[in-house]
């Protein structure tokens, strides 16, 4: 639905608009951000973004600071944690930042660099050489960005902490305890107040952390996971590259047809500038070429990638000129030709590049791009001349690219002379009536049933609706020409209308001819649904790639249940949605039998009360999994302040193992100094586990920050807002609750002997009298139902289809839809045991 506005007639000169009361503009309205507060107010100046790429990107920023200790040839290993609570750990052996007093501010220099936009060791005084973090932004906005942050240091024999809330310091420098270790340790928690997520994605990290130990040989990077189930043990990948770049490359090609047996690597240096660029040109029809400058990504290139374009496109051209491998009849090699089928990683070293944003997506030095294309050009030219079998099969592939772009021109003209000779679109589309791209919305939709429920169901001044029959041709296996000769897939680019392929002539794509912002991809749940909206995704990836970068590109999110429970029925969307549905189905009543409290829980109340428990649950394994006993570990408790012990060691001595708990710091270091040979500290003597490596019959200890500790208490200051004190977890002899479900005679009372109880007693309640029917099929609902639960925009729910790595997204599709069966294989081992609900 177009949005209303207020036109001033054509001529006439604009009139304010009187709705509005004018003010004085004068020196009150101008004001001025102190320290970070800015930061809070605009995080996505900062650091992009607010949602999950954000997120992420708060940790890549102090991983950053970390790498740039290994540039500065000081850090050997790099470990992250993700901690149950939503908090990350980040922890290197580098130097350690400096602690002592800054002669200028006055501050340690750590409270500074964490606490002062713009301060740093990374502007030309010596310390740093080629460093990531130019700006000296990066860790302080990921303070700013925290609900708390701390800083932990091991310099001088000595181990410091600071901590901060929100950006601001809540408890001064202080020392600790001792170590003979050096390094880092920075845990922060995401502010929820700030991002539209906290939950931090393992793969996403992983496939980061790898990236950055592939273009740093001999840096160790261990990221561990301790949010796991019950019974499991944490999940931990180690990445470790003697290799670098070519092994990087080596890795990406390993399930691809290469070319020629090993990667063409140029590893050059002009001035202070450092290049290591490695190709491997494989069977495929796509190219990927990977960007970075002092170990970061450039995603949207620069100057770097240009010049390397620009080099490659000429030394190939001038190559087959040279030794007469192009005759008159054939095309005129492109850029396009030379880079199909090309893997390529382009890392510089710069000591001091200049980038787009502080997110650093994209390098504007002006002066790489003529010194990357001078390297790379003398680079290539030196290989083609040892190597002439490995030139001609590249020239080769690029001669059978342009013959196949040739053909493919000649398949988008008749596509689009079909198009326009048939009378524009296709005739299985039924198009909404506005002609406004920013409010209308294209359905492709799995089925003529489907489609048919669609359209009779759809709003149709805004919704658009195109039902596609069988299966679309995998266009990762074919080249441009064949793929449109596919029927489908030509009535897509139709409807899409923005063409397909680069911008060359009238069949080029073509943005501007976009006629829908939101194109939703609508199929069923079962396996032949998924696989072709795999299919689907595969087309725009590939052909409309711009579509997925702008965020046009949605999947419909229909409903995966129906529960029904006395001829009462509602809609559930996922796993997590039924069970809090289940919960509120048994949510009966619940009696505190304190006499003192008698408090009744039920209703709203109650659910929100079962959710802080379901909560708790979680903290109860994650307790247990250090070794710590859930009902000692909340006994210890302080009455009045309500502080939890923040640490556990577990000592270990012949067969016997004791655990104890520390509330502060202050009460850690005193035990740390009186018990010297646990070396509770040193980072260097522990072994994967976090054990204290000794001789055989010492002492041994285990040293765990409990960073749960502070949402664990939050949880239960809120259940004793609600009335509910919870003292300990253990079973009692006497009943604590009682269940009440039903109402007069039938009423049910079961009595509850502990908190844990409560949860597992309504779910199963909730469970009983219900009928849960699983959707597998669109057509399983009438055009009512459809609209209502999937169409409707004030009730549906999209997935916006986004490319936030672009390494994971090209092996996704190279594994599924690729030629090699065995990538495929692997995939399905790997992940069999992690599939739910699937219809065969």
């Amino acid at each position: 639905m177009s949005p209303k506005t207020d036109m001033q007639p054509v001529g006439e000169p604009l009139q304010p608009n009187p709705s509005f009361v004018a003010e004085a503009y004068d020196a009150s309205k101008i004001d001025k951000l102190e320290g970070l507060e800015a930061v809070r107010r605009r995080p996505g100046m900062y650091i992009g973004h607010t949602d999950e790429r954000g997120l992420h990107h708060c940790v890549f920023e102090v991983v950053d600071n970390s790498i740039d200790e290994h540039l500065a040839g000081f850090c050997h290993h790099i470990e992250v944690t993700l901690h149950l609570d939503g908090s990350v750990s980040v922890r290197d052996d580098g130097r350690g930042i400096p602690v002592e007093p800054h002669p200028k501010f006055g501050i340690p220099a750590v409270e500074l660099v964490l606490t002062n936009l713009h301060a740093g060791g990374k502007f030309g005084q010596g310390a740093y050489k080629y460093s990531g973090g130019l700006h000296g932004v990066g860790a302080k906005c990921v303070n700013a960005l925290s609900e708390w942050f701390e800083v932990e240091v091991s310099r001088d024999g000595k181990v410091y902490r600071m901590e901060f809330s929100r950006g601001k310091t809540t408890k001064k420098l202080e020392v600790i305890g001792r170590s003979r270790s050096s390094g880092t340790l920075i845990t922060f928690k995401p502010d929820p107040e700030i991002f539209t997520t906290t939950q931090f994605q393992f793969d996403i990290l992983a496939n980061r952390l790898r990236e950055l130990a592939f273009l740093h040989p001999g840096l160790e990077i261990v990221l561990k996971d301790e949010r796991v189930s019950e019974g499991q043990s944490p999940r931990v990948e180690r990445f470790y590259f003697r290799e670098g770049v070519e092994e990087f490359v080596r890795w990406f090609t390993r399930q691809m047809q290469p070319l020629h047996p090993k990667p063409i690597v140029i590893s050059r240096q002009k001035d202070e500038i450092y290049l290591d660029c490695v190709l491997q040109y494989t069977g495929s029809f796509s190219d990927q070429i990977l960007c970075y400058t002092n170990g970061i990504p450039n995603p949207d290139g620069g100057t770097h990638l240009s010049g390397f374009r620009t080099a490659l496109t000429r030394s190939v051209h001038q190559y087959a000129k040279s030794n007469n491998l192009l005759k008159d009849k054939d095309p005129v090699l492109t850029g396009e030709d030379v880079r199909e089928g090309l893997v390529c990683v382009l890392s510089l070293r710069h000591p001091n590049p200049s980038f787009e944003s502080q997110t650093k997506v994209k390098l504007v030095s002006p002066e790489v791009e003529g010194i990357v294309a001078s390297l790379v050009y003398e680079g290539l030219m030196n290989y083609f001349d040892a190597n002439p079998s490995v030139a001609r099969k590249v020239v080769e592939k690029a001669l059978m690219a342009a013959r196949a772009r040739e053909a493919a021109r000649k398949a988008k003209e008749a596509v689009r002379k079909s198009a326009l000779t048939g009378g524009g679109l296709p005739g299985k589309l039924a198009d909404c009536t506005s002609r406004s791209p920013e409010d209308s919305e294209l359905f492709i939709v799995e089925g003529d049933s489907a489609g048919g429920s669609a359209k009779q169901g759809r709003n149709r001044q805004f919704q658009a609706i195109l039902p596609i029959r069988g299966k679309l041709l995998n266009v990762e296996k074919a080249r441009l020409d064949k793929v449109l000769q596919n029927e489908e897939i030509q009535t897509i680019i139709t409807a899409v209308g923005t063409g397909i392929g680069s911008g060359d002539g009238e069949g080029g794509f073509q943005l501007e001819r976009l006629r829908y912002h939101k194109i939703i991809l609508m199929t069923d749940a079962d396996v032949d649904g998924s696989h072709i909206r795999t299919l689907l995704l595969t087309f725009f990836y590939r052909q409309m790639p711009e579509l997925v970068r702008r965020g046009y590109i949605y999947i419909a999110q229909p409903p995966l249940y129906l529960v029904t429970r006395k001829k009462k029925e509602q809609y559930v969307s996922d796993e997590s949605e039924l069970n809090r549905i289940l919960i509120e189905l048994g949510a009966a009543e619940v009696h505190i039998l304190d006499k003192s409290s008698g408090r009744v829980f039920t209703g709203q109340s109650l659910r929100e009360m079962l959710g802080l428990l379901e909560s708790l649950e979680k903290f109860r394994r994650a307790i247990e999994g250090h070794g710590g006993d859930f009902h000692s570990y909340l006994s210890l408790r302080h009455v009045h302040g309500g502080e939890l012990p923040r640490h556990l060691v577990r000592i270990r001595e012949g067969g016997k193992e004791e655990v104890l708990y520390f509330h502060t710091d202050q009460e850690l270091a005193r035990f740390a100094e009186e018990n010297p040979d646990l070396q509770l500290f040193d980072i260097d003597g522990r072994s994967s586990d976090g054990e204290t490596r000794r001789e055989a019959g010492a002492r041994r200890a285990i040293y765990v920050e409990l960073h749960e500790s502070k949402t664990i208490g939050e949880i239960l200051d809120k259940l004793a807002r609600k009335g509910l004190e919870v003292r300990g977890y253990c079973r009692s002899d006497e009943p604590l609750f009682e269940l009440v479900e039903g109402e007069g005679e039938v009423q049910k009372r079961r009595p509850l002997y502990s908190v844990s109880e409560i949860l597992s007693a309504v779910k199963e309640v909730g469970r009983r009298g219900v009928e849960i029917k699983r959707f597998k099929g669109l057509g399983e609902m009438n055009p009512k139902q459809l609209y209502e639960t999937t169409m409707d925009p004030r009730q549906r729910k999209l997935l916006r289809v986004e490319v936030s790595d672009a390494i994971e997204a090209e092996e996704v599709f190279r594994n599924l839809m690729g030629e090699d069966v065995e990538p495929r294989k692997h995939f399905i081992e790997d992940n069999a045991l992690r599939v739910r609900n699937l219809d065969i």
